[in-house]
């Protein structure tokens, strides 16, 4: 079962909320993922969703709100034996109208209306009512990516007034979400960690938040030594170069005029040099007599590059 399938198994065990909130949850769900056909005379609602949880908690949630018995049904695939598509339907016209009301998805006139803003919408003034319907969105038509693999959080809806009412529940909640126009449908995403954990909080997955939360620490933990051995990793192989280069300049000065021709400080740092190839300047410069300090090692070790280029484009010293 993929992440996105576990965190909508867990949304569709939660406990049934107050009425309120269950049609919150309702309107969300019919809103973006049913299929409302007929005409005022008479309507027809049904979801068609490939998840079983999606499809059992809509199931749940009419029973719940409406005492109703919605049709249920299932069909495989003909070319993914796999995979099923779950159909729950309401076929009474009497019954579709008093769901459809309910949800705020019909007007006074009996054409198909909907209040797509946050700020007006009846259904939305409780702060609950916005989670519900939060999670009802997602449980239509969201999906969230493996955390081991990557951070993406979305909602698809299929007309920009949608997004944008979905973008602006996150916003209440303090989550910057983002809206992108892909192929015919508009997707509300988050793509930050920290915030796809806050939206799972908030749609009540909490289970699925904590191992969110487990998977980005240890991954961050991960990342963190990475980038700390890298660091180190780049730090030794300068160190090697370097001492590499220093190496064929003195070898280079004793091959051809001889170490003997070097100031006292010059000779007495280079021979520690070809003695600990591998040595790191404050160790080089615990050898000396007296011991001399990283800058003044470094200083020295300058004086011999310095002197084997001379030497290299002039001749001599």
């Amino acid at each position: 079962m993929s992440y996105s399938s576990e965190v909508k198994e867990e949304l569709s065990r939660l406990p049934c909320p107050d009425y309120h909130c269950v049609i919150a949850e309702l309107a969300a769900i019919i809103s973006l993922g049913g299929n409302i056909t007929g005409t005022a005379g008479g309507y027809h609602l049904d979801l068609h969703t490939e998840n079983a949880a999606a499809a059992r908690r809509f199931y749940t949630l009419i029973r719940t709100a409406f005492n109703l018995q919605p049709g249920v049904s299932s069909r495989r695939h003909n070319y993914l034996k796999k995979s099923r598509t779950f159909s729950i339907t309401l076929d009474r016209p009497s019954e579709v109208l008093t769901v459809l009301r309910s949800v705020g998805l019909i007007n006074n006139l009996g054409q198909i209306d909907e209040y797509h803003s946050r700020t007006y919408n009846p259904l939305l003034q409780r702060t609950c009512c916005r989670r519900a319907f939060l999670r009802g969105a997602f449980l239509a038509s969201g999906s969230v990516t493996d955390p081991e693999k990557t951070y993406h959080f979305e909602i698809t809806c299929t007309d920009e007034d949608r997004a944008d009412q979905v973008r602006e529940l996150f916003q209440y909640f303090g989550l910057e979400a983002k809206i992108v126009l892909r192929k015919r449908y508009y997707v509300v995403y988050l793509k930050e960690g920290t915030m796809i954990s806050d939206a799972l909080n908030i749609i009540g997955a909490h289970v699925s938040m904590m191992k969110f939360e487990n998977i980005r620490i240890v991954k961050d933990v991960r990342n963190s030594v990475n980038r700390r051995v890298n660091c180190e990793t780049a730090n030794i192989n300068k160190t090697v170069s370097a001492a590499r280069k220093q190496i064929e300049d003195i070898e280079y000065i004793k091959n051809t005029v001889g170490l003997r021709r070097l100031p006292e400080p010059l000779r007495e740092v280079a021979g520690a040099r070809l003695e600990e190839p591998e040595a790191s300047l404050k160790e080089l410069g615990q050898m000396l007599d007296p011991p001399v300090g990283k800058s003044g090692v470094n200083h020295r070790l300058r004086k011999l590059s310095g002197l084997a280029r001379q030497l290299r484009e002039q001749g001599r010293l």
